[in-house]
């Protein structure tokens, strides 16, 4: 076949590939606009550039485009760190360090950080919602930083506390940065220094694990 004929071919398949995470990142920000009562497949076509079938081609409904959204902007993050993770046989204290870090760069420098505002501000009207990411997101991660905790404490690097407890902890400030981030960063005098934040809640966390009598 000529090699002109071919080309408009593979421009068309590679597009073809592309375009669900096009479709993802005009959902996004639809989303984020309009929360998810309120944004329509239409918009997110109109905002993707391209008809309200073409979304049906990939995404069954509306359920499905915010779903496929957490997994691949939450969902696929906490899948590499467990890999990661899970051949590194490292320090507790390093491998935590390394989760939060990698959890609070895609929260914080992100625009996918909205997801999580959209679950809290929509829950009571959508319970799925809340169930969804509870399972997709939330249980994963806590299960990895409680592996870790678990660790820590089995190799006497924290001292014996609930791990369960724990691993809340580790990611409390990193969530509360979140939802500053999208709902008082705003109208903030001065910009925040979430890094900072991140960075410090980790210092006063690991001497808070540290044994009694360990250098922290």
């Amino acid at each position: 076949m000529d090699t002109a004929e071919t080309q408009p071919a593979q421009r068309w398949t590679r597009r073809k590939q592309a375009r669900p995470g096009e479709i993802l990142e005009s959902a996004l920000k639809v989303f984020a606009a309009k929360g998810f009562a309120g944004a329509r497949m239409e918009d997110i076509a109109r905002e993707a550039g391209v008809t309200k079938g073409t979304i049906y081609l990939y995404f069954e409904n509306k359920e499905a485009v915010f779903k496929a959204l957490v997994r691949e902007a939450v969902g696929d993050t906490i899948s590499q760190v467990s890999t990661d993770v899970s051949s590194f046989e490292g320090s507790a204290r390093f491998l935590i360090r390394l989760v939060l870090t990698r959890l609070s760069q895609l929260l914080l420098e992100s625009e996918k950080v909205v997801i999580p505002k959209i679950v809290i501000a929509e829950s009571a009207n959508f319970p799925w919602l809340a169930e969804f990411y509870r399972f997709e997101v939330i249980e994963r991660g806590l299960g990895l930083l409680t592996s870790l905790v678990r660790r820590g404490i089995e190799r006497k690097e924290f001292r014996d506390l609930p791990v369960q407890h724990v691993a809340r902890l580790c990611i409390a400030p990193v969530l509360l940065a979140a939802i500053w981030r999208v709902t008082f960063s705003p109208i903030d005098p001065e910009p925040y220094d979430f890094n900072g934040l991140v960075g410090t809640h980790l210092d006063v966390l690991f001497r808070g694990l540290a044994p009694e009598g360990a250098a922290a």
